[in-house]
């Protein structure tokens, strides 16, 4: 036996009814006596995935617009449980990708399957796991913010008893009846993360998610998508702050041009181009021997020196070389600062 709330068409009210799958039944609405009838869908059997982890399969994903390739044999592959970023500069092909996997656009040839289900064969089961933030976070402005949420619950099939908490979760609770038209832009943002939150998807897939935020509102976002992570969520993240990419991913993967240039972590990234870090030493005092002590040091890649300020690049292994240098040229530091390279070092070599 089957329990469904239906709503009836005349007075907007719910009724529940139940019934065996396939089964007609009756119904007649308690409040305005409006007669219906409703057929119980058949119960599906359940489609089998993969038996890999992977939360997102793309393999040679292609996307032609008027015989421009926009996106050109794409392949990655993101893990369940991971924080996947996906960077590339503007008309690399990002949101072309993102999509393609969600067929919203239908790609010209290539395989994508999300939790082992191909999207074009089974569309509506696949998508079923996903919730989606786009870049630019449409909501309808004559409805309250709780009103919209009630929207996207009834096209999910999910339930209206959450959507309050995922309001006030995005620090909207005290605005949660006023009309969405009134909304700053960093607010309907946070909202519409809201809405990519509703029925707890396995995999959030978020175009530029802290997009028009203030500070603090980014570090909501970014709370928050540690706290999906950690509750055993997947997320694909698409961002051009890349500070934050760096924070908060697993693993990233850059498009260019619509060919993917590189994936991997940050860190293994960096050791491939062999990025050096970067070495600040403050002085108590500088003098023409300590500089030469530091230029005659092996290992170093560039020197800049303002006042008593050393910046240096160079293999790890020479920065207690330096230090041992400058100390014996007379030099006393009174400060030590090692940075290693940025994404963003990373993401200039990936597409220069």
């Amino acid at each position: 036996m089957a329990t469904k709330i239906i709503r009836c068409p005349t007075c907007k009210n719910d009724v529940t009814v139940q019934a065996n799958p396939g089964e007609k039944t009756y119904i007649t609405c308690p409040k305005c006596s409006t007669k219906g009838v409703f057929t119980f869908p058949e119960t599906k059997p359940a489609i089998k995935t993969t038996d890999g982890s992977y939360a997102i399969e793309v393999n040679g994903l292609s996307k032609s617009f008027n015989g421009f390739k926009a996106v050109n044999n794409v392949s990655f592959t993101v893990n369940t449980g991971e924080i996947f970023g996906f960077l590339g500069p503007n008309g690399a092909g990002k949101t072309t990708t993102i999509k393609s996997i969600l067929d919203l656009i239908h790609s010209s040839s290539g395989t994508i399957k999300i939790k082992g289900i191909d999207i074009h064969k089974n569309r509506k089961d696949a998508k079923k796991n996903v919730g989606y933030l786009p870049e630019s976070v449409a909501f309808y402005d004559n409805l309250t913010a709780l009103q919209n949420m009630y929207f996207y619950t009834e096209m999910k099939n999910a339930s209206k008893s959450e959507c309050k908490k995922l309001i006030e979760d995005m620090g909207l609770g005290d605005v949660v009846n006023k009309r969405v038209g009134k909304f700053s832009k960093g607010m309907v943002q946070r909202l519409g993360m809201a809405q990519a939150m509703i029925g707890s998807p396995p995999i959030l897939i978020l175009d530029e998610p802290s997009g028009g935020l203030d500070p603090r509102g980014a570090v909501l976002i970014r709370n928050k998508i540690k706290e999906l992570q950690k509750n055993g969520a997947t997320i694909f993240l698409s961002s051009h702050i890349l500070a934050e990419v760096q924070e908060i991913c697993d693993r990233i993967a850059i498009i260019n041009k619509g060919h993917l240039v590189a994936k991997d972590s940050v860190s293994n990234l960096r050791q491939k181009l062999n990025l050096k870090p970067k070495l600040t030493l403050e002085l108590e005092n500088m003098t023409d021997k300590i500089q030469k002590a530091v230029h005659d040091t092996e290992g170093i890649e560039n020197i800049q020196i303002v006042n008593k300020i050393i910046n240096i690049i160079c293999d790890p292994k020479a920065k207690s070389k330096v230090i041992i240098a400058i100390e014996k040229a007379g030099g006393n530091i009174i400060n030590i600062h090692t940075s290693d390279p940025s994404l963003e070092q990373v993401f200039m070599r990936y597409t220069e």
